[in-house]
């Protein structure tokens, strides 16, 4: 009894451990990241999405393999320059700095900028976008790319920052149209798959 009755702890003691790996203490952040991206449909005036539109989002499943330690190198001398939108508008916007990463034993950069809009409004002053493309778009992700959102202050002093493309999402362009989604640049056009973060929508597109 005694052989059963340990080896009965020694199985509970593993799963609590299992329990409480970083492996399940990341999926469990990266699930509420995700609980609240769809909360947030809810609560935007202008959002495209019902409440019952947002269980027809999908994602990936979590991946630690694409959360990425990157260094932004800051571009301080760029210049104010307008990029394009889905819409046909265009949005004015300066170039923040360049974030280097590896992945898959690959070096890339991507470059992250600010909305001069944005920049104007206290909420948002230090808002970063990054918008990129990659070579899922079209397939099994929306055909004009996602976009990642930072703060200043998610940079380290030595430039460190967390990337992490599992919080990759859709923009509203994907849902419906009437919206003035920016057109990732080509210099954010990825030349791999990344098979992270939100994928197409199961639902119809509103016209």
């Amino acid at each position: 009894m005694k052989a059963v009755a340990s080896l009965s702890f020694g199985l509970l003691f593993s799963v609590l451990g299992l329990a409480q790996t970083p492996d399940t203490a990341y999926q469990a952040r990266i699930a509420a990241h995700r609980a609240h991206y769809k909360q947030e449909f809810l609560t935007e005036p202008r959002s495209p999405l019902r409440a019952q539109d947002t269980a027809l989002l999908d994602f990936y499943a979590p991946n630690p393999a694409w959360r990425c330690k990157a260094h932004v190198e800051r571009t301080p001398e760029a210049q104010p320059f307008d990029m394009p939108t889905y819409s046909g508008r265009k949005k004015q916007f300066v170039q923040y700095g360049l974030v280097h990463f590896r992945v898959a034993g690959q070096a890339h950069t991507l470059a992250i900028y600010q909305n001069l809009g944005l920049m104007a409004q206290e909420e948002y002053k230090d808002h970063l976008f990054l918008p990129f493309k990659d070579h899922t778009n079209g397939d099994s992700t929306y055909g004009g790319g996602r976009y990642l959102d930072f703060r200043i202050g998610d940079i380290a002093d030595e430039g460190a920052l967390d990337l992490d493309f599992n919080k990759a999402y859709n923009p509203w362009c994907a849902f419906s149209d009437g919206f003035n989604c920016p057109v990732p640049p080509a210099t954010n056009h990825l030349e791999l798959e990344v098979p992270a973060g939100e994928k197409n929508f199961r639902g119809e597109k509103k016209h």
